[in-house]
């Protein structure tokens, strides 16, 4: 617990420097050999179309000017037990230049150390800062990384009282290493950043960029906003964008300045990418309902005659013909399926043996797949899922239903078609 007296006393003399370079004031500090001072890399929402906050970075040289990697200089600071000290330091420093920014509500986001929030002089430390520059606690984003040492219960504790100061926490780096979900879990942030290495993943293999959208879809539902990081090319604001992530940061949007963003750039460079992805995406709606018509067109002909008394086995031939139609089956009101599957195609077969535990689907319940359930709020109308993965052979798939009359029974009409071969088509 962080003591009144030890928030008034914990902030040594910062001894930094004042210079003026270019017209814009800012803090240096000396650290050794080293001349330590700060830039900031804008935060910008998708949505808003401007910068929301900047995340401050360390930036230092030394005593002949050539730049030093921040990495080395928390190395070198590890190496010889003096880490949190310059933590410590930086923080000092970002806040000071932040101060000196004019930025009016965004946001700062401060790397910080699990150890510097833990101990309770380093944590008064920042308090101490933030109440002498008139920064309110709310205008501050915790980025939290736990290190290898770190005791995690500890650690959430600390930014549990954190955050009942008005702290936001983001939890940094995440799908790198071994942050997981299970972090989300014990430290339960405000943001989640993703790691670029996820990004790179997505723009360069298909299943990746297909589960992106899904893992920002859980960490919202999870109620935490989704910042992804390191977006440097058009194809990966392109990904930020299709997975619906709430902020962005990287170098196709804004470099790391000692100033604020330049905003009438920003929105035109936002804008200009969520133009695109319109287009792209209206394109690709257009692709997907054109190669969807032939089997929605055989899937309602297989409907008709169904309904007209035909059994199972003799409507769907025509929508089985089709090169990429899986299978037919067939629902009764409260989602049972009534029958095996209907396939045509042999060449299934050695797929199928795979997955040979789940090939009889007689009797199996299928009442919580949003098939059924919209089939049954729109009868007479074929409705299409979004690509998902098939229990039947664990292959990505769509499934065409309808809720048919069959007789005096109300039944729904079931038909997959293989998506990754439609997508490779």
């Amino acid at each position: 617990m962080i003591t009144e007296q030890q928030e008034k006393t914990a902030l040594a003399p910062h001894g930094f420097d004042l210079s003026v370079t270019s017209g814009l004031q800012r803090y240096s500090a000396q650290h050794g050999e080293l001349t330590l001072t700060s830039v900031f890399q804008p935060v910008f929402s998708l949505s808003h179309m401007r910068a929301i906050g900047y995340e401050g970075l360390l930036r230092a040289h030394d005593a002949l000017d050539r730049p030093v990697s921040p990495i080395d200089v928390f190395g070198e600071a590890a190496r010889v037990g003096e880490v949190l000290q310059v933590d410590r330091l930086a923080q000092g420093l970002h806040l000071e230049n932040f101060s000196l920014l004019g930025a009016e509500r965004e946001w700062l986001f401060l790397n910080v150390h699990p150890g510097t929030l833990i101990e309770p002089y380093h944590a008064a430390a920042l308090l101490a800062n933030l109440n002498r520059l008139g920064l309110p606690p709310r205008r501050i984003v915790l980025e939290v990384l736990e290190a290898d040492a770190t005791d995690l219960d500890a650690l959430a504790h600390a930014v549990d009282a954190f955050r009942e100061r008005g702290f936001l926490i983001a939890l940094d780096d995440f799908g790198a290493g071994h942050v997981d979900i299970g972090r989300v879990w014990q430290l339960n942030p405000d943001i989640v950043k993703l790691d670029r290495i996820m990004l790179m993943h997505a723009a360069h293999r298909a299943d990746m960029a297909a589960t992106l959208p899904a893992l920002v879809s859980l960490l919202h539902e999870a109620g935490k906003l989704v910042l992804i990081e390191g977006v440097e090319t058009e194809q990966e604001a392109q990904l930020a964008l299709s997975c619906n992530a709430d902020f962005v940061q990287g170098f196709f949007f804004a470099r790391p300045a000692p100033g604020l963003a330049d905003s009438s750039h920003a929105q035109v460079i936002i804008a200009e990418a969520t133009d695109r992805f319109r287009e792209q995406t209206e394109a690709r709606e257009r692709g997907t309902a054109s190669r969807l018509a032939p089997y929605i067109r055989a899937f309602e002909r297989a409907a008709e005659r169904l309904g007209a008394g035909e059994t199972l086995e003799e409507v769907c031939w025509n929508f089985l013909a089709l090169d990429h139609a899986a299978r037919c089956f067939l629902l009764d009101a409260n989602g049972r399926q009534a029958g095996r599957n209907v396939v045509l195609r042999v060449d299934r077969a050695e797929q199928g043996a795979r997955f040979l535990p789940l090939d009889d689907a007689q009797g199996a319940n299928w009442l919580r797949r949003p098939y059924f359930r919209a089939a049954l709020v729109a009868p007479g109308r074929v409705h299409v899922t979004s690509p998902y993965l098939s229990i039947n052979e664990a292959l990505p798939c769509v499934t065409l239903s309808m809720a048919v009359q069959v007789g005096d029974r109300l039944c729904v009409l079931c038909g997959d078609v293989d998506w990754l071969a439609e997508l490779l088509a």
